[in-house]
């Protein structure tokens, strides 16, 4: 007698009541709620759970943890706060988003996906300065995250470009490190908030380089100056180091939507109070729509807001 065993089935869900594209504080919130209102949700997420602030090394100002946590610890909290309720997560790259009457489609790099309804909350990446040598050094002394790097730059000289609270928190990180640190401010002054400013004063390994611009980055196979010109006396001096850390702006990560949603002048995705976007069944939260103040804390009201108007549009739509 033959007996024939049965394979388990690895073929992929695709289909789900609502989907999610970024795992950030406002995916994951977004997650949190709908999962526990029993929406079978999906989340996709390109990288690690916790978006942008996985790459931060400490969090000062989010309620509940008076004396801080790491940018990855509060993101592996709300991974497993999501994954608790039921959410899916799926660690894949979005390619392109498309809409019918019926439908929304998720395209990805191991095929497409469709929901009923979606949530864009894809955060944003860091700036670049585009000037000569960028390119060629990253990951080659370049980079865009103390956390990740800052070991590499043990008792080395670097540079931080911008003086914003990033450059500011995470340059007081980096002192834990290097051995120097200048920090190259394109304005006349920091725009860190206060209390950054009043810690980096009795540090003497940070140096602030203010009213200068970072025009170029110079080496062989990996980074060993970055020339900066003053914007007062137009003198360009370079600046012997080794590793440099950018921190100048943040762009939307919209490009997956190809024109699909109304967006402002810088890419961000608009909304309206509601956060519903241009088109019927697709909301955004989080920093890649268009808000006055990008924070943890925005992200995660943002995240249940965006959440709770999806159920009440699935509510809709199924009664239709």
């Amino acid at each position: 007698m033959q007996f024939t065993l049965m394979k388990e089935s690895k073929e992929k869900r695709t289909n789900y009541e609502a989907a999610i594209i970024g795992a950030g504080p406002a995916g994951l919130t977004a997650a949190i709620y709908l999962s526990r209102a029993r929406i079978d949700t999906v989340v996709f997420e390109k990288l690690i759970p916790g978006g942008l602030i996985a790459s931060t090394d400490w969090i000062e100002n989010y309620p509940g943890f008076p004396d801080g946590l790491s940018g990855g610890e509060l993101g592996e909290r709300m991974k497993r706060h999501s994954l608790r309720f039921g959410a899916k997560i799926e660690d894949i790259e979005v390619t392109g988003v498309a809409l019918d009457s019926e439908n929304i489609s998720i395209k990805t790099a191991e095929g497409t996906y469709s929901a009923s309804a979606l949530i864009v909350a894809s955060g944003t990446s860091p700036v670049r300065l585009n000037v000569s040598g960028e390119e060629n050094f990253i990951g080659k002394g370049i980079s865009f995250c103390a956390a990740c790097d800052a070991p590499f730059f043990e008792g080395e000289d670097i540079v931080v470009v911008g003086a914003g609270s990033s450059g500011i928190q995470e340059s007081l990180y980096l002192s834990k490190f290097a051995r120097s640190i200048k920090i190259v401010e394109f304005l006349s002054h920091p725009t860190a908030e206060q209390i950054l400013l009043d810690r980096i004063k009795d540090n003497d390994k940070i140096e602030l380089l203010l009213f200068h611009k970072v025009i170029g980055f110079i080496g062989e196979d990996s980074l060993s100056g970055v020339e900066v010109e003053s914007r007062e006396t137009g003198e360009k001096k370079v600046l012997d180091v080794s590793g440099a850390f950018i921190y100048v702006g943040l762009s939307p990560n919209t490009g997956f939507l190809d024109g699909l949603l109304d967006v402002d002048p810088k890419e961000f995705i608009k909304t309206d109070p509601e956060l519903r976007t241009s088109r019927e069944g697709v909301f955004a939260a989080g920093d890649v729509r268009t808000t006055s103040l990008r924070q943890v804390a925005t992200a995660v009201g943002d995240g249940a807001l965006a959440a709770h108007k999806v159920i009440k549009y699935l509510e809709k739509k199924n009664e239709g």
